[in-house]
């Protein structure tokens, strides 16, 4: 099994490898500037000596020409290499001075360039009158890496060369000490930034590992776990997300215990009526001649259990979207015709008046299988519900897109507080729509899926005492 790191390590890690290789990146770029701000100001600074000792190799002419010949007084050559040496003890530069042919003639310093000669290439460019600058040996001329600045000079009417030079090792000891510079301040960047994310890691991961646990508990089985809804938005919006996934579980683990006392509740009302009748006939206490009678109830109580366990596979199967739509455009007059029909001997008896039929055709898109059993569940508890003499009434009109179709039943009508539940599974409100227990409280919830599946909305009206209303919208037909 793989070991996984937890949120605050790899956090850290990442935060850790970003710095780092900031750093890098960073010391990179400013040892690659500073080497480049070193030679440009070794440049200018060679250059300044050369402009320094040019107008003091003027002011020597007077005791010889110093770039064709030594000179020969041994106190005016002193007093040129003492002069020429102010420079070096000033900036710590090498100062020589070169004949027209490139021998050296003149220097400063312990480097013992007597004898040496400048490489031809630069001579040439000095006298097509631009200053050199060069690094490195000069061709073995020093014994090691310099910096050289240099510039043609007329002394006395004379051609020579003026050459300022210092050492490369000046600049690994200005990088040495830029690098310890840098690290030190890398080193307090890391210090800050490792407590700063120590406590950034802390706010991140203590609303998760909340989370988490609150997680766990209802993978445990406790619906009631809630995370707090703390942190920065993200999190506070994942916590509140969760939880509302939280309530929604317990709303449904509440609604699936409901749902099977309901179930129990429904079969056992029937189940043990069948069975009493039964036993009657069967031990002697029902007479004989009325077994027929007892015999029917037996045969309507098996009917209704039948249509009890088949909505409950139809609800199931709605739920699982596993009944396909078959939608298509046609008159919703001639659905809600067939199924008042197919009610007709009902309707006689009870004496209930039918309002409404007589609209002119309205277009509809949608499947007319699920129409029809919207249709036939609502006007069935519209008859079981309306009183004799009573009357139901439909109509239909176009708004929009969508076409709106209400039926209404006088009678008894539904308690307000009872509205917003008729649509529940097995939900029943005998207080206001009269004792009637035929029905299973399934009807109305396969309506509003049926509705939903086709794309419209299902509520109930009502004016308790008067009439109910039930209002559902679909697509309409073109």
């Amino acid at each position: 099994m793989n070991r996984r790191n937890t949120i605050s390590s790899e956090f850290f890690s990442t935060i850790a490898v970003v710095l780092v290789l900031g750093l890098s990146v960073m010391c990179a770029i400013q040892t690659a500037l500073s080497a480049a701000y070193f030679v440009r100001e070794r440049r200018t600074a060679l250059t300044a000596i050369l402009d320094g000792a040019s107008a003091l190799s003027e002011r020597f002419a007077e005791w010889g020409n110093i770039v064709t010949r030594p000179i020969d007084d041994e106190m005016a050559r002193e007093g040129v290499r003492d002069g020429f040496e102010l420079f070096d003890t000033a900036s710590g530069a090498l100062v020589f001075v070169a004949s027209e042919d490139g021998e050296v003639q003149l220097h400063t310093g312990a480097v013992d360039l007597n004898g040496g000669r400048i490489p031809q290439d630069l001579l040439d460019q000095m006298n097509s009158g631009e200053d050199v600058f060069d690094t490195g040996t000069m061709d073995g001329l020093y014994p090691g890496r310099y910096y050289t600045a240099g510039r043609r000079i007329m002394v006395g009417g004379a051609v020579g060369y003026l050459f300022a030079a210092s050492p490369m090792t000046a600049l690994g000891t200005y990088i040495g000490d830029m690098l310890v510079m840098f690290g030190i301040s890398a080193a307090a960047i890391l210090l800050l930034c490792s407590l700063l994310c120590w406590v950034l890691a802390k706010r991140i991961t203590g609303p998760i590992e909340d989370i988490s646990e609150a997680a766990r508990r209802l993978g445990s089985g406790d619906f009631t776990a809630r995370a707090p809804v703390d942190g920065c938005v993200e999190l506070a919006e994942f916590a509140t997300t969760f939880n509302n996934m939280a309530m929604r579980l317990q709303t449904i683990d509440n609604s699936r215990g409901q749902f099977m006392g309901n179930i129990a509740h429904e079969l056992r009302t029937p189940m043990t009526t069948i069975k009493g009748f039964i036993d009657g006939m069967l031990d002697g206490t029902i007479p004989q001649e009325e077994n027929q009678h007892y015999l029917t109830i037996v045969s309507q109580e098996t009917g209704r259990l039948a249509r009890l366990v088949q909505n409950m596979l139809d609800i199931t199967k709605l739920e699982a979207g596993e009944v396909p739509v078959h939608a298509r455009t046609y008159d919703l007059w001639k659905t809600i015709t067939d199924v008042v029909l197919s009610d007709e001997q009902r309707i006689e008896d009870g004496k209930i008046d039918i309002e409404g039929l007589d609209g002119p055709p309205m277009l509809i898109y949608a499947d007319p299988d699920f129409v029809h059993q919207v249709v036939y569940n609502i006007v069935d508890n519209a008859i079981k519900f309306t009183p004799e003499g009573g009357s139901i009434r439909f109509s239909a009109q176009k708004k929009g897109d969508m076409v709106e179709v209400r039926i209404e039943n006088t009678g008894a009508g539904i308690a307000p507080e009872a509205l917003p539940f008729v649509f529940e599974r097995f939900y029943k409100e005998d207080r206001s729509r009269g004792v009637n227990t035929r029905g299973s409280g399934l009807g109305l919830h396969i309506c509003k899926i049926l509705i939903n599946l086709s794309g419209g909305k299902i509520h109930a009206e009502s004016e308790p005492g008067k009439w109910c209303r039930f209002v559902f919208t679909l697509p309409a037909g073109n």
